[in-house]
């Protein structure tokens, strides 16, 4: 197991490579004209009036409606002017937007940011030692602890064995993002590569409406929207989510297919920081896949391990 620093990043809304910040304004803006244009009047119990409409989605008249403030202010807001905007007002829009607990938060945080927040630190993002130990002691399980801009800070032999040896990459690749969007074998990992790269830049989303003025994330964002048109595609949606839990797809290299549920854990004391573990049905074949690796020991690592 290893352990490494922050991985480095638009102005398509973060910036550009060059680590600018993220303009709060176009990103609230966005972020609701994207959400607006994809309800339709039938999903919110509203009559169609006409077939032709200009715009895809709710009209800004009909949101308001719906939200119960006025053209004029829910305009202003769109316009990302969100400065005196009140918390029961963002609920009533979320609601009426039909937001997701994720989208909600995301809404709050571009619209009124917290002052308190200080820019991300430049140094390496630190776990403790005694969750150290604990994804060791996790035998047969793979498990990684992610930080910041989905920079994995630690992991364990079975991780290594499933997803590739991570300390064989440099310091500054050891991040999902960069790993799904530019590493091929990690395309080739995961059947449902799409849903992978989807989750991955939601991920990256959420992150930069809580850290809009970190510039690792902005040169992180800003060098994927050179290198690959999949990613500017799905960043341009304003999709956010939470990590949670779910179940991914995988071919692996030396035991084949294998169906692994995973759980993400943000720890109590860091809620940067995220534990993720994987484990597989009991009795299924992907149980006695992840059984194998776990007796090929340091082998199956060596086997799996990815080129830098």
């Amino acid at each position: 197991m290893d352990a490494q620093p922050d991985a480095a990043q638009d102005r398509q809304p973060l910036d550009g490579p060059t680590g600018a910040p993220l303009d709060r304004r176009a990103e609230l803006s966005e972020f609701l004209r994207t959400r607006r244009a994809r309800l339709k009047p039938e999903d919110v119990g509203l009559p169609e009036f006409g077939r032709h409409r200009r715009v895809p989605g709710l009209r800004r008249e009909e949101l308001a409606q719906l939200a119960g403030v006025s053209v004029a202010y829910y305009t202003r807001l769109e316009q990302g002017n969100g400065r005196n905007v009140s918390a029961e007002v963002l609920d009533a829009i979320a609601r009426a937007l039909r937001l997701s607990d994720a989208e909600h938060s995301h809404l709050t945080h571009l619209a009124k940011p917290k002052a308190h927040k200080k820019k991300p630190s430049a140094r390496p993002q630190q776990v403790r030692g005694a969750l150290r130990q604990l994804i060791d002691s996790l035998d047969g399980i793979p498990a990684y602890i992610t930080g910041r801009r989905s920079d994995i800070l630690v992991w364990n032999r079975m991780a290594a064995a499933v997803f590739g040896d991570w300390s064989e990459l440099p310091a500054q690749e050891r991040n999902w993002a960069r790993m799904v969007f530019l590493r091929p074998e990690y395309r080739d990992l995961y059947i449902d590569w799409d849903q992978k790269a989807a989750d991955m830049v939601s991920y990256l989303r959420m992150d930069a409406g809580c850290h809009p003025d970190d510039p690792r994330l902005s040169a992180l964002v800003g060098e994927l929207s050179v290198k690959s048109e999949e990613f500017r595609r799905l960043w341009a949606t304003h999709d956010v989510k939470e990590k949670s839990h779910g179940v991914k797809r995988m071919r692996h290299p030396l035991v084949g297919d294998l169906t692994l549920s995973f759980e993400a854990f943000p720890l109590p004391d860091d809620h940067e920081q995220t534990l993720v573990t994987y484990h597989a049905e009991p009795g299924s074949p992907s149980a006695e896949a992840l059984r194998l690796l776990a007796s090929w020991g340091t082998d199956a690592t060596r086997a799996r391990t990815v080129t830098p």
